[in-house]
């Protein structure tokens, strides 16, 4: 049975990244599809600072008070993102890492109906362009610049979300 990964909120289809992969990736400033209308996204404890200078933040449950996550606020109503505008996010505010590691992630991975401990790092299959794609790695597999300044983001924040984790979870209690 392959491994099954479950996409990030917001995210359709994720897959792992590999080497050889070619990726279109959003321009600065750029907000990923499903962001122009979430009303909210998670951002991690050390974000609390800069995004608290933009937006209310706020703490959510799914599963009646088991577990909680922050979230900035982008919008009061379903569908509404007041930080969207002109096809961009707007001028001079605070991006957080969520929207700014798009089309990137990492997924937990489940493998023979158990969840690995492990996270993979994956890609929303609709950025991988082979044609018109930015490499990731040079011919010899060694990576690029500009994956560098990706992969610090991805694992400080996956790092962090770790964290906050562990924060909501005192709240929880």
């Amino acid at each position: 049975m392959p491994p099954q990964i479950a996409p990030p909120f917001g995210y359709q289809e994720v897959v792992p990244l590999l080497k050889t992969h070619r990726l279109r990736l959003p321009a600065a400033g750029e907000v990923p599809e499903f962001l122009r209308r979430a009303n909210a996204v998670p951002i991690s404890h050390t974000e609390f600072q800069p995004a608290a200078r933009e937006y209310a933040i706020v703490f959510t449950t799914g599963d009646e008070g088991k577990t909680y996550a922050a979230v900035a606020v982008l919008g009061i109503t379903a569908g509404e993102n007041l930080f969207f505008a002109d096809g961009a996010w707007a001028g001079g505010v605070y991006v957080p890492a969520y929207a700014r590691r798009y089309p990137f992630c990492m997924a937990r991975v489940t493998l023979n109906q158990v969840q690995q401990q492990d996270r993979l790092i994956c890609v929303e299959k609709s950025a991988l362009d082979e044609a018109a794609g930015e490499p990731m790695f040079d011919a010899a597999g060694k990576p690029v610049e500009k994956w560098r300044g990706i992969e610090r983001l991805l694992t400080e924040y996956e790092a962090d979300l770790e964290r906050s984790r562990e924060m909501c979870a005192v709240l929880a209690d």
